[in-house]
């Protein structure tokens, strides 16, 4: 298989153009868990590590190669293993914050040309993740389209109802599907091309890595039903890319209890467009939206053409983008003038 049938166009082309290739072939990252990777060249799949100068030079787990990179590697043992010396500039990246304490950003997956968001119409639907993935989707340049699963569990009134709710907060494409019935599956797979890459992202237990097995016509990939609460179980464990019959690549990703946005000013005015079209239209080109005259954001929420919901939404998710964006340095300044002012505020109630 020839790499163009694997992603390779001419942007990365020429991307490898301005690279020193020091006898190193390209290759794709196909499955990365826990650190380790494994690499495809069209011609074989083979497990690899990272060369010592690499791993030296990162500057963060962002740097790390992740499912959907172009690298280049040096195959040993008779073509049976491989060591990856660079990482490609990415087109497209899916990203969220490193889960836990840790300020710093980790990536889902590189070189992806649109994101399936995927909630569920029974337990799982949830607005206010959505816009999450949206945000995640935008920020790193990538074509969202929802998929509501688990149609044939909800009744045709409460699927539309759903639908109203996503076209409320996107403009994107829904295609609402059932994996038990085959509904929407046929116009699910008329969206996928050959050479491109998608990513399924969403919870636990919406029913992400039933569908791969479906496209792939197969039970490829193992499945579990959701708890009694309908919570997901974890099924997939690893991020990996698959190739379909008809030559699109398809990235199952397990699924993300915690979504918190890495910088992504950019995904969170272009997911909430609709916000940030009225506070241009503000009398104050600083308004905060709160007393200031003029201010069109809530004049659209006093005439109720701005749900309240909506805009609350936008704040939290624009305060936590531009908090998680500091550099590691600005943090640990905020840090230190934090606790400054709190020992202070001690030894003031203490006297």
């Amino acid at each position: 298989m020839k790499r163009q049938e694997f992603g390779f166009d001419q942007w990365f082309e020429e991307q490898a153009s301005k690279l020193n290739m020091d006898g190193c072939g390209i290759a794709r990252v196909t499955a990365v868990d826990r650190g380790s990777c494994l690499i495809a060249d069209g011609v074989r799949e083979v497990p690899a590590e990272l060369s010592g100068k690499l791993s030296f030079q990162l500057d963060s787990p962002a740097d790390l190669p992740c499912v959907g990179d172009w690298v280049t590697a040096r195959h040993y043992n008779d073509d049976t293993t491989a060591i990856i010396h660079r990482v490609l500039p990415r087109r497209t990246f899916l990203r969220r914050k490193t889960p836990g304490a840790t300020i710093d950003s980790q990536m889902i997956a590189a070189n992806i040309d649109t994101a399936f968001l995927v909630q569920s119409c029974h337990f799982d639907f949830n607005p206010s993740r959505l816009e999450r993935y949206l945000v995640m989707a935008l920020d790193g340049h990538v074509d969202p389209l929802v998929l509501l699963t688990k149609t044939d569990l909800v009744s045709p009134e409460d699927l539309e109802e759903k639908r109203a709710a996503i076209s409320a907060i996107t403009q994107a494409r829904v295609i609402a599907l059932s994996t038990v019935t085959g509904g929407g599956i046929e116009e699910l797979q008329q969206t996928l091309a050959p050479g491109r890459t998608y990513c399924l992202l969403g919870s636990s237990g919406v029913g992400k890595t039933t569908l791969l097995n479906r496209l792939l016509g197969q039970r490829a990939f193992e499945t579990r039903a959701v708890s009694g609460t309908g919570e997901g179980t974890h099924t997939t464990t690893r991020r990996q890319l698959v190739r379909l019959e008809l030559g699109a690549m398809l990235v199952d990703t397990p699924g993300m209890r915690e979504l918190g946005m890495a910088g992504a000013g950019v995904g969170v005015e272009a997911g909430f467009a609709d916000v940030a079209a009225l506070a241009a239209l503000c009398r104050y080109a600083d308004c905060s939206h709160q007393r200031e005259p003029g201010c069109a954001v809530r004049a659209a929420i006093e005439q109720g053409e701005l749900p309240g919901e909506r805009y609350a939404s936008y704040l939290k998710l624009k305060k936590e983008a531009e908090f998680h964006g500091l550099s590691q340095l600005d943090r640990r300044r905020k840090d230190k003038a934090f606790g400054r002012h709190i020992k202070a505020l001690k030894k003031h109630m203490e006297n």
